[in-house]
C-alpha cells in the first residue's frame, strides 16, 4: 500500500509539472499494485486527454464506470474523450 501511495503522488506530481506521459506510466504502475482503484484511472484518463490519446482515456473511464457507474470525473473524462474522437474522426474524414 506505501508502494501504491508513493506511485500515485509522483504521479500527481509529474501531472502539476505538465508531464503527463511520465505521470500516465506511475499510474500505470499504481493499476499493476490495486486495479479497483478508481482515481488513478481517471488520474491516468486525464493524462491520456493531454496526450490526445482519446481512445485510451474512455478505455480507463470505461473502466471506472463498471466499478463506480456515477463517478462524476469518469463521466465527463469519458464525454471528452468521446467529443475527441468525434473531432479526430471529422478531420480524417476531410483529408
Amino acid at each position: 500500500m506505501e508502494k501504491f501511495k508513493r506511485l500515485k503522488n509522483e504521479g500527481n506530481d509529474f501531472v502539476k509539472m505538465g508531464e503527463y506521459e511520465e505521470a500516465a506510466k506511475k499510474y500505470s504502475e499504481c493499476m499493476k499494485l490495486n486495479t479497483e482503484e478508481c482515481t488513478v484511472y481517471t488520474n491516468r484518463a486525464l493524462c491520456y486527454l493531454k496526450l490526445y490519446k482519446y481512445e485510451e482515456a474512455k478505455q480507463d473511464c470505461d473502466h471506472v464506470l463498471q466499478i463506480e457507474d456515477s463517478n462524476i470525473k469518469a463521466l465527463y473524462r469519458r464525454a471528452l474523450a468521446y467529443k475527441g474522437l468525434q473531432v479526430r474522426k471529422k478531420n480524417v474524414a476531410g483529408i
